[in-house]
């Protein structure tokens, strides 16, 4: 297929739930380094394209591949794939029982099998990286959203992932502690990661987008840098989705 050099790359990708029709006929490359910003209405498909990528949804019809590895319609290549692909969701799940430092060392030490020290000492570099590191010991529910949401994060880099997605991950935050998340992200952009991010905080699109891809029902109706998107988007329909977000 094309894009056998990009990270992500999507061809005529549809997927059902039932009878409704939820991508429809997706075309997507992503470059190796880029930042993509996925926005659009509730219910327009956004985050059913980003759990694509590592093989948290099944597609039914079309073309994707991650770093070059085919995915099959039913999730065939999912694990390759996945190996590559860290993911931060919009409610955290990091696990009640473990502290902040033992969420961030279980897989790799029990996926990739490094051993406990090591595996401790990059979890408190990337919590440190958070600026979260003084909370290793600390359950998650000892922190705040904002300090869960970083942790996620951290969990997420303990992985080596070479692509990160991101679900939303300011939306269950209080206004107060979104910055502090939006603060991260920026940083990890600017370390060179792919990154596709779910999110309606277009400070964030402005600051950090490579691209920002605008979808609805299902299709992607717009794809454009952040500067000509926000200026004069292009479909009426992010007009009017602008219009309503941005005052």
């Amino acid at each position: 297929m094309s894009g056998e050099g990009s990270a992500v790359a999507f061809e005529g990708v549809d997927k059902w739930y039932g009878a409704h029709h939820v991508l429809r006929g997706i075309d997507l490359e992503v470059a190796r380094g880029e930042k993509i910003v996925v926005c659009g209405p509730s219910g327009s498909g956004k985050s059913t394209l980003i759990r694509c990528v590592n093989g948290l949804e099944t597609f039914d019809a079309g073309r994707l591949a991650v770093e070059g590895v085919a995915l099959d319609p039913g999730g065939r290549g999912a694990e390759r794939a996945r190996a590559g692909v860290g993911m931060v969701f919009q409610q955290f799940n990091l696990f009640p029982h473990l502290t902040a430092l033992e969420n961030c060392t279980l897989a790799p030490i029990h996926v990739r099998g490094v051993a406990r020290a090591q595996a401790e000492a990059e979890a408190r570099e990337r919590l440190g990286r958070l600026r979260v590191a003084e909370h290793a010991a600390k359950y998650p529910g000892q922190l705040s959203g904002g300090q869960q949401q970083r942790v996620a994060i951290a969990r997420a880099l303990c992985m080596s992932p070479r692509i990160m997605l991101f679900d939303e991950p300011t939306s269950a935050l209080d206004p107060e502690m979104v910055q502090e998340v939006l603060d991260a992200m920026i940083a990890l952009a600017h370390e060179g990661m792919t990154m596709m991010v779910v999110t309606h905080e277009m400070g964030f699109a402005r600051a950090v987008a490579d691209r920002v891809v605008f979808m609805d029902e299902g299709r992607i109706l717009e794809v454009a840098p952040p500067a000509a998107f926000f200026a004069r988007p292009a479909h009426e329909r992010a007009r009017a989705f602008l219009s309503r977000l941005i005052r």
